[in-house]
């Protein structure tokens, strides 16, 4: 429930009746419905995304676009907008904002990937004001004020389709009008037809490429790291199945809603979640029975790839140990010869020329690794762009099985002083896993270690729904439930009453324009400020209501066309708010965040900000012109009854 209302709860500010009402729900506002309802949809979107379908379908994109700048802009732009508008912003921050940050990274003339990653972090929220189920912000205003998904939607979709048409020219000709943010001619690194001939594995299952995060920051700016990068965008992998049964799932589940949302007039309202969570739960049953029917291969391709790991991971300690060795004995200049740091990197492999299958060694790495012939059908580099199901391989290093037959050729007896170190320090590689092995063998199980060794069981037999299960935002359960008791408190000791009230004159003064500017404003501000745009709708849905109950005692009705300019604008300003000043402005917002961070680029809290200003103050300014035209042509001066 969080620490704010444990500690309320503690000094009795707050009691049992604003805990009941702020999970159970009051006012037409159901926290727990909510929640179950947004959780299984995004099962289902997370889980389309698992599938490989939206970095596809970008890469696609990315085809068609070429290498014109501007066009290619156009293409994402257009993509990345159609797609959060249909399945929400989640998945496209999930795998939109990793290929951008791939692509940037492989360009030669994208100096910086400002241009393409706030443009589709802007559009991803703007996009997800289209449809109630594309964000919670949307659940919690719709079950507010009764508003039914098919009128929310119809009152929506013109101000934001809008604001994406003028957006782009003021985003292309004007805020990005620089060649090092969005070229004329986007020179795009060359991925080598080895890689292209290559099957894409399946990201989800673990150390798949044998890379960990770690690998991936000492490779993120060599030649290796483009090349790893170069292939994510233009060899992706796609489950072909699972997109298509995920597609359907998500479309059919739409549609069923939009439906009974629409007939709930006579037969009665019920519980959004009674469609969406079965909806979930045949989709997990997919995604359980296809990873149980290839496990045998995603376990071994998980098992390869973590050997891969283990191995580069000693290779490299005792490179460094010998070196600081080396460094300690010499007196004067170090020299550490082939120890240096810079070659402290993982060989590439390339396939030998002829009928047999042998990989050898063409950069400076240490396993030569020999395949009989016919064995395998595709070569990898060593930093782990691993097989797919159905391809055999053997790997560097295999749980312990490293023997020098397996890994090296038996050296001659004429090899070089260098190939003799080679050797050496290889031996020394694989005693040292045995020694591991052996020690972490011997240590007592612990609750810790079995739950452990349970998740990674888990990883590779159901690499994907395990990784769906792993990026559900779980997290906004306990922050939501947080928010709608600290917001049920300021209801019950008589704040919203207040705000409300401060409200009533604000319209009195200013008219349903000054309605739809001034809640627009406020949303947007306030979702920096009072716990996301989440703890904005909420709180904001309170003095809404409140408003209304002032009005009904008075019995001075507000007009209809002022009432819902005012629910539409603060539906924009929530939406849109989460690209605004800061991070924490959205809980996307921080996902978006440590996605970028892990791809090695760092969004400080002054860029976001200075970045988004002009974005959100033309997205808005345009919405709500939009809005208060739409609301002047379909609504009229009667008063609003409310249901």
């Amino acid at each position: 429930m969080g620490n704010p209302n444990l500690f309320l709860l503690a000094i009795l500010a707050i009691g049992r009746q604003e805990v009941h009402d702020g999970t159970i729900g009051a006012d037409d506002i159901s926290p727990i419905d909510i929640m179950l309802f947004f959780l299984s949809l995004a099962y289902i979107a997370i889980s389309i995304d698992a599938s490989g379908l939206i970095r596809y379908l970008a890469f696609k994109v990315l085809q068609w676009g070429g290498d014109v700048g501007h066009r290619l802009f156009f293409y994402l732009y257009t993509f990345f907008f159609g797609l959060a508008g249909f399945i929400g912003n989640d998945p496209i921050i999930l795998s939109g904002t990793a290929f951008l940050a791939y692509m940037t990274r492989v360009s030669s003339n994208i100096k910086h990937p400002r241009a393409w990653i706030f443009t589709q972090f802007a559009l991803a929220n703007i996009a997800s004001a289209i449809l109630v189920s594309s964000n919670p912000t949307n659940l919690v205003l719709a079950g507010a004020f009764d508003i039914k998904f098919i009128e929310y939607t119809a009152n929506m979709i013109v101000p934001v389709v809008i604001t994406a048409i003028v957006l782009f020219p003021f985003l292309l000709y004007i805020l990005f009008a620089d060649e090092d943010l969005i070229p004329t001619s986007i020179k795009m690194h060359e991925l080598p037809e080895s890689a292209r001939r290559k099957t894409p594995v399946n990201p989800n299952i673990p150390h798949a490429k044998g890379a960990t995060a770690d690998d991936d920051a000492i490779l993120a700016n060599d030649d290796t790291g483009k090349l790893l990068s170069l292939e994510e965008i233009m060899n992706p992998f796609l489950d072909k199945g699972g997109a298509a049964f995920g597609a359907v799932v998500m479309a059919a589940t739409l549609v069923t809603l939009l439906t009974l949302d629409a007939a709930s007039a006579r037969s009665g309202k019920h519980p959004v979640f009674w469609v969406t969570l079965p909806a979930a739960f045949v989709m997990f049953c997919w995604d359980v029975g296809f990873g149980w029917w290839y496990r045998a291969d995603t376990r071994r391709i998980a098992r390869e790839g973590r050997g891969e790991v283990e191995y580069a991971r000693v290779e490299r300690e005792i490179r460094d140990e010998e070196v600081e060795r080396v460094g300690a004995e010499q007196e004067g200049p170090r020299r550490v010869g082939m120890y240096s740091p810079e070659a402290n990197h993982l060989p590439t492999l390339v396939r030998v020329a002829g009928g047999d299958d042998r990989i050898e060694e063409v950069d400076n790495g240490l396993g030569i690794l020999v395949r009989e012939a016919g064995e395998a059908q595709n070569d990898r580099p060593s930093t782990g762009v691993c097989g797919v199901p159905g391809e055999k391989q053997e790997s560097a290093t295999t749980n312990s099985k490293y023997s020098p037959g397996e890994l090296l050729s038996t050296p001659s007896s004429g090899e070089t002083d260098e190939e003799k170190r080679k050797t050496d320090l290889h031996i020394k590689v694989l005693e040292e896993i045995r020694r591991r092995e052996a020690e972490e063998a011997s240590r007592p199980r612990t609750f810790v270690s079995v739950a452990a060794s349970a998740y990674r069981w888990s990883q590779e037999t159901f690499p994907t729904a395990t990784a769906v299960v792993s990026h559900l935002p779980f997290a906004l359960v306990p922050f939501a439930f947080s928010m709608f008791v600290l917001v049920q408190a300021l209801v019950t000791k008589g704040w919203v009453p207040v705000f409300a009230y401060g409200w009533d004159h604000w319209v009195d003064k200013t008219g349903t324009v000054g309605s739809v500017g001034g809640m627009g404003f406020l949303s947007v501000i306030l979702c920096n400020f009072a716990g996301t745009n989440i703890g904005t709708t909420i709180l904001l849905s309170r003095v809404i209501q409140a408003w209304q109950e002032i009005h009904r005692v008075s019995g001075v009705p507000i007009s209809n066309r002022t009432f819902w300019a005012t629910v539409y604008s603060m539906a924009l300003g929530v939406n849109y708010g989460a690209f605004s000043a800061s991070f924490s402005a959205s809980l996307a917002g921080l996902l978006w965040r440590d996605i970028l961070a892990r791809k090695h680029i760092h969004a400080r809290s002054l860029d976001f900000a200075s970045v988004n200003l002009p974005i959100i103050a033309i997205a808005m300014t345009v919405g709500c012109v939009v809005l208060v035209c739409e609301v002047y042509i379909m609504r009229d001066g009667s008063p609003y009854d409310s249901p």
